[in-house]
Formats: C-alpha cells, sequence, structure tokens
C-alpha cells in the first residue's frame, strides 16, 4: 500500500524540533531534588578581603548550613558550580556579644566551608563586583 502525496509533503513540511539555549540545556542537565537540596546546603559565598586573596589560590569560603557536613557540601559544590572539590575544611564560628542599642543581645552563630580546588578550575563569584 503506497503513502499518499499529501501526507509525504505534510512530514517533510513539520518543523524541526527547536534548540534551547544552552543555559537551558543545563537547566535540564541538572535534577530538581539535587538542586534544591545543595542550595540548601550552600547558602551564600562569604566575600572578604581574606577570601579573595584565598581565591588565588584555589581557595572558596563559603557560609553553609549549621546541620551540613563536607560529604554534602562537596556534593553541593559538584552539582551548583560543576567542580570537584578537594578538599572541604569546616570553621564554626561562635556567636558574639553585641549591643542593640542599650539591649544586649548574641550575633548568629555561622558555620563556614573552605572549599579548594584542583589547579586550574575555578568558580566565578566576582564577575558582577
Amino acid at each position: 500500500m503506497a503513502v499518499p502525496a499529501e501526507i509525504k509533503a505534510a512530514v517533510k513540511k513539520a518543523p524541526a524540533p527547536k534548540k534551547l539555549a544552552s543555559w537551558a540545556q543545563d537547566q535540564q542537565k541538572v535534577s530538581l531534588g539535587q538542586n534544591i537540596l545543595s542550595h540548601k546546603v550552600l547558602l551564600r559565598p562569604l566575600i572578604s578581603e581574606k577570601s579573595t586573596i584565598g581565591a588565588s589560590l584555589n581557595k572558596y569560603v563559603f557560609e553553609v548550613s549549621r546541620g551540613s557536613n563536607k560529604v554534602e557540601i562537596k556534593k553541593a559544590i559538584a552539582d551548583i558550580y560543576g567542580v570537584k572539590p578537594l578538599s572541604v575544611n569546616i570553621i564554626n564560628e561562635d556567636s558574639h556579644q553585641a549591643r542593640f542599642g542599650r539591649h544586649m543581645g548574641k550575633t548568629k552563630k555561622i558555620k563556614k566551608a573552605i572549599v579548594t580546588l584542583k589547579k586550574g578550575q575555578t568558580i566565578k563569584l566576582y564577575e558582577g563586583i
């Protein structure tokens, strides 16, 4: 049984699937569950004079959630930034007494992670600064 010419013409005229932009393709590669968990582990990069000097030595400083460990931090860095860290060092910073007007209070406790990368790998944190 032959295929009618009308159907052949319709098949030839069918548009090719559109290619997504490169950033959209990257977003599709990352699964949603891992991405949300990673952003709960890594709260924000800490940018200071000392951490900027460390960045030249392939060491980046992040504020991380208080319940996270080195393995979770390593996975989160690999998931978000696409680089595999060599090592992760953790600093638990205690709260300090502070004055808020006439009242005494405390600053919040934070947990920092110093992430060391291989030579030649970088994380782009300072682009817009």
